[in-house]
């Protein structure tokens, strides 16, 4: 078992800069499989994860980003795409009474399993790196069993029925966290993009306490909690901060070094490469370039982790990622020089 607290010491210590993209797509489609098998099959989605590892040297392991998981296992129909993730079919709760009277579900629900088994196999296959698991946020969960613009305005017309549903999310995913914990993986990656719809007050109180619960609970020696937020643009960095997560991710919609600048040294920040308008986009020259000028910009934090803003989509070109990390490399070894010419 990796001693992650110590990892993060020696990644922020290191005169190399690490990156882990969230990513798991093009792994599905270099084994000549669909989005729909990966997300219901714990064996393929474990096989896509392994074929990244053989191919791309990210510092870290991810499992996919699939906000409708929890979703669907406290109810909610969902609609499988075959080359696309799922989409959620209407909202299960409506009112005080519908949301009193919802049950936390057990881990066998849904999919749930099958996730657990893609996370058991890749700790399994995964050798001198850490797995970072994947699970949604307590109040983008909320949002998606009551309907998002509705949650938005219950928030100020029926906060109590808003927090009684977040207690609830917040067991399940607390639930689910402990258990990845117990298969080994070394963290969890807390996907919370609709907290960024909230003032910085709000995301406090209707996310980021629910959050630091998790964290106080599980986050120790051998356990990460990451919390990413791609919705935050810079507003509620310090509610994220407020929970205790020791890893925070940030999306393309902030500006990564001023967001470097309001966190903590001794915790790893990743960020904030644009999946789509980036990755997906661009020629592989472009995102080379692009990826150098962000590593040049942040070069004067130690904390700093290249990611990408988000989980990338579907039929990203092998280039581009090979651009991501060829502009790392390149950026590593101009910087061993410069240290060997300063020394």
């Amino acid at each position: 078992m990796i001693d992650i607290k110590n990892w993060v010491k020696e990644q922020i210590s290191s005169s190399e800069r690490i990156a882990i993209p969230i990513m798991t797509h093009p792994g599905i489609e270099m084994i000549g499989r669909k989005v729909q098998e990966a997300v219901q099959n714990g064996e393929v989605h474990a096989l896509a994860i392994k074929k990244l590892n053989e191919i791309f040297p990210s510092a870290a392991t991810t499992v996919i980003m699939d906000l409708t998981l929890e979703a669907e296992a406290f109810g909610t129909p969902i609609e499988f795409q075959e080359d696309d993730m799922p989409h959620l079919l209407g909202r299960l709760v409506s009112c005080a009474e519908e949301i009193d009277a919802l049950k936390v579900p057990d881990l066998s629900a849904g999919r749930i399993p099958q996730y657990l088994e893609a996370n058991r196999l890749t700790v399994e296959s995964t050798h001198n790196k850490p797995v970072f698991a994947g699970v949604i946020g307590p109040f983008s969960l909320a949002g998606r069993l009551y309907d998002m613009s509705e949650i938005m305005l219950a928030c100020y017309t029926e906060p109590d029925s808003v927090h009684c549903l977040l207690d609830k999310c917040a067991e399940f995913i607390l639930n689910y966290c402990t258990e990845l914990k117990k298969i080994g993986c070394s963290g969890v990656v807390i996907a919370e993009p609709a907290a960024g719809l909230l003032s910085n007050d709000d995301c406090q109180s209707f996310s980021s306490e629910y959050i630091k619960k998790i964290v106080d609970t599980l986050q120790d020696d051998t356990f990460l909690i990451i919390l990413h937020n791609c919705g935050n643009q810079g507003h509620c960095t310090d509610a994220m901060l407020y929970t205790g997560a020791n890893a925070l991710h940030f999306g393309n919609a902030i500006d990564m070094v001023e967001a470097l600048k309001s966190c903590p040294k001794e915790k790893l920040i990743l960020g904030n490469v644009d999946p789509v308008g980036v990755m997906k986009l661009l020629s592989a020259a472009e995102v080379k370039a692009y990826i150098t000028d962000l590593l040049e910009k942040t070069a004067g934090f130690d904390n700093f982790v290249l990611s990408t803003g988000c989980d990338l989509p579907p039929h990203v070109p092998a280039e581009n990622i090979m651009a991501f990390f060829g502009a790392l490399k390149d950026f590593n070894k101009t910087k061993v020089l410069q240290e060997i010419e300063d020394n």
